[in-house]
């Protein structure tokens, strides 16, 4: 293990890949297709070091590649979204726009009497 500060836990990439179950050159393949996200620190020597959180990463692309079955774009779309992709996150109800106003209530009910008189009175208007 490589410590680059007081609490950091690096690996070299020859321990990662092991504790991955990965070969050092998919690790290196992979930093190269998940630029954005998969960035091991590099030592003042120069060699890799990856840290828990580059660990974690591997780990997410190697099950997105190996048991969900993703393509190398797949998975780049699905991490650059985030975990809760897979699942439509529920809008908390205070995010959720109010509903509209109730429709205003007439101040005085129309009864089935005065409709019929005025279809009768529209319907005399057309005969």
């Amino acid at each position: 293990m490589v410590d680059t500060g007081p609490r950091a836990r690096t690996y070299k990439i020859g321990q990662a890949a092991k504790l991955l179950d990965v070969k050092p050159f998919v690790l290196r393949f992979w930093e190269s297709e998940f630029k954005d996200i998969l960035i091991p620190v590099r030592t003042p020597a120069g060699q890799r070091a990856y840290t828990e959180g580059n660990v974690a990463t591997v780990r997410e692309i190697k099950r997105l590649l190996y048991d969900e079955g993703l393509t190398i774009d797949g998975a780049r779309k699905r991490l650059a979204v985030g975990p809760a992709s897979a699942a439509p996150a529920e809008v908390p109800a205070a995010a959720r726009p109010a509903p509209p106003p109730p429709a205003p209530v007439p101040d005085r009910a129309v009864t089935l009497a005065e409709v019929a008189r005025e279809l009768k009175a529209i319907r005399d208007l057309l005969d």
